[in-house]
């Protein structure tokens, strides 16, 4: 039977075990994912199995940067409960983790997961395995950035442990640096200016607009003028360039940077559990429907 790569990826997401030996448990029972986690289990590579299927919504953010600052990383890593998070084993995992990404720099989370967590140690995922049995919380690596040799300088700004911001400045200093970021962390600009702002989008708002304004019973001069400024101002909210700059909303973000002969070159805003959708319990029609069933 061909084992197909969604069918490791459900073994994986459920057992929490490597890529190579949710293969080879697939192809000894003959792609039989049931039957896959009983014989994981027996052989003791599932035991986190339970836990690995629960919604990781809570977490913590961390960063690691080099000595010269020209290379950094921003990382994710999820758990069931807030309590967790103010753990040290949790925390010490996350800083490793981040930690390795600056060390190995994995191309993306399969490489993070299968390299050393320390130098000659376990790898990511058989530590993040051991961690679950330990806490007794499904926990997940759940993304990473990694930026390596940059141009400019990279700065960082982190609210509290749920939202971290990675930007790079051209130009400038790490104070300026700190601010964009913390501007990025509250406004959540979509893209840096106007040029990344897709054709696509532009014209599906203008379509919208424009439907809009047509209802204002107004000639059709005026209603081009009028979805001229709603696109322009459309644009101002999405753009990091085009948003009053939180310190001092009298200026915009670009106005600030041209002021000290900056310019950001890329941003990358992570957040805790951010498009997780969370399991909210009804406990009371969960009663009710047993009592029903029974």
């Amino acid at each position: 039977m061909e084992i197909k790569a969604s069918m490791v990826k459900e073994l994986r997401d459920r057992t929490g075990a490597g890529m190579m030996e949710c293969k080879k448990a697939l192809k000894e029972t003959n792609g039989d994912i049931e039957t896959a986690i009983e014989h994981m289990r027996k052989t003791g590579l599932a035991k986190a199995d339970k836990k690995a299927g629960r919604v990781a919504a809570e977490g913590l953010i961390e960063f690691a940067f080099s000595a010269d600052g020209k290379t950094g990383c921003v990382v994710e890593v999820n758990c069931e409960t807030d309590f967790v998070t103010k753990g040290d084993d949790f925390k010490n995992f996350v800083t490793a983790v981040a930690n390795s990404i600056l060390v190995n720099k994995p191309a993306d989370l399969d490489a993070l997961m299968a390299a050393p967590i320390t130098d000659g140690g376990a790898s990511v995922q058989d530590t993040q395995k051991s961690l679950i049995s330990k806490i007794g919380e499904n926990t997940q690596v759940r993304r990473f950035v990694l930026k390596q040799d940059v141009k400019g300088t990279l700065s960082h700004y982190k609210h509290g442990s749920r939202i971290g911001v990675m930007v790079e400045l051209e130009g400038g200093d790490d104070a300026l640096g700190k601010d964009v970021a913390m501007h990025v962390a509250a406004s959540r600009p979509s893209c840096i200016s106007s040029d990344d702002v897709s054709q696509d989008i532009l014209d599906k708002e203008k379509e919208i607009f424009s439907a809009q304004a047509a209802e204002s019973g107004k000639p059709p001069e005026i209603v081009e003028k009028m979805v001229a400024g709603r696109i322009k101002k459309f644009i101002n909210e999405i753009t990091l360039y085009g948003q009053a700059f939180i310190k001092d909303p009298d200026q915009s973000v670009e106005k600030l940077l041209k002021s000290a002969s900056a310019k950001v070159l890329s941003f990358d805003r992570l957040e805790v559990g951010e498009g997780i959708e969370k399991k909210v319990e009804n406990f009371a029609e969960e009663v009710k429907a047993q009592m029903q069933g029974g």
